[in-house]
């Protein structure tokens, strides 16, 4: 039986027209961090699931002779790609761009649960497409709990929240990055052998990306590989969740466990390791000419590397908005 088409939506979520769904969306949550997951699943189901049905139709169309389970996997290496393809985050100069990154990646993850939604016969634009991606997630243990959440923050929508601007964006980019899988969730309910393990894992995590917080701030590209890797990981977990609630009957779509050698992930490497050889060649020329600003080196070599930086960065994004622009024109 199918569900009944979702009317109701949470007041004012992405009803502003904006340039881009991840730039509306984040314009929304910003004025409510507290309802974050709630907000990104009814927006998704509003702004993305119409479009769904036409998208899985397609897909049968080009695919006539694929089974449900290829058109399943199809569906996921699709989504997947284009998760990644969001991981090539700037950094350095550029950090301000790493919230409407984070939220274009989780729409696009939204996008292959309403799909595989879809392939299972449910209706993408139905309210209880958002609460089964709040549990698929892992915000809410049971859809029951999602759609009372869901209903709570539509109550509350309408009433104004006291939060500053910046530290409303702080939150929700924290609560994004776990939502992503960027940052390691907090689990208290594990056995304490498995909890001290966890910890472990967390502490270098957490120093792995204090390092590449620091690197990027002279060599921006260093986020390519570092966020392409951690969205594969959280997008190839959020996709076998999918498959577990939507297929569970059914046999198993075929799993495409991304490799080690993935090539979006070499790709993003190389170009880490080229922007690191800009900094370093920018220190060489300024030690070897002797360029000096009061009597010291260093205010030099600190100007000249934050404009290599920003020159890096700016090159790769524009370069990477181009061909997305041409992509979406082709």
């Amino acid at each position: 039986m199918r569900s009944v088409p979702h009317r109701e939506h949470l007041s004012g979520a992405g009803s502003r027209a904006g340039p881009s769904p991840e730039r509306s969306l984040l314009a929304s949550v910003v004025t409510d961090p507290g309802h974050l997951p709630e907000r990104l699943a009814d927006f998704a189901v509003r702004r993305i699931g119409p479009a769904v049905p036409e998208a899985v139709a397609s897909l049968r169309r080009h695919h006539p002779t694929a089974t449900e389970a290829e058109l399943r996997a199809r569906v996921i290496a699709q989504g997947r790609r284009a998760v990644v393809s969001e991981g090539a985050l700037v950094g350095g100069p550029f950090l301000v761009l790493i919230p409407v990154a984070f939220c274009a990646a989780l729409l696009r993850q939204a996008r292959t649960v309403l799909e595989l939604a879809a392939l299972d016969g449910r209706d993408p634009t139905a309210s209880a497409r958002a609460g089964e991606l709040l549990v698929l997630q892992g915000v809410y243990e049971d859809t029951r709990q999602a759609q009372h959440a869901l209903a709570g923050a539509r109550h509350t929508a309408d009433t104004p929240v006291r939060w500053k601007r910046w530290t409303a964006l702080w939150h929700i980019t924290l609560r994004m990055a776990h939502l992503l899988g960027v940052l390691p969730p907090d689990d208290a309910s594990q056995a304490p052998g498995r909890r001290l393990r966890r910890i472990g894992v967390q502490a270098w995590r957490w120093l792995l990306l204090g390092t590449v917080f620091l690197v990027g701030l002279v060599a921006p590209l260093v986020w390519l590989p570092y966020m392409a890797a951690a969205y594969q990981r959280a997008d190839a977990r959020l996709a076998d969740r999918a498959l577990a609630h939507y297929f569970a009957d059914t046999a198993p779509a075929p799993r495409h466990r991304p490799s080690r050698l993935e090539p979006a992930v070499v790709a993003a490497a190389l170009r880490a390791l080229l922007s690191l050889l800009v900094p370093l060649a920018v220190t060489a020329v300024t030690i070897l000419t002797g360029l000096r600003l009061a009597d010291s080196r260093w205010p030099v070599l600190g100007i000249t590397l934050s404009a290599a930086s920003a020159a890096v960065g700016a090159l790769w994004y524009w370069r990477r908005h181009r061909h997305l622009r041409q992509h979406s024109r082709n």
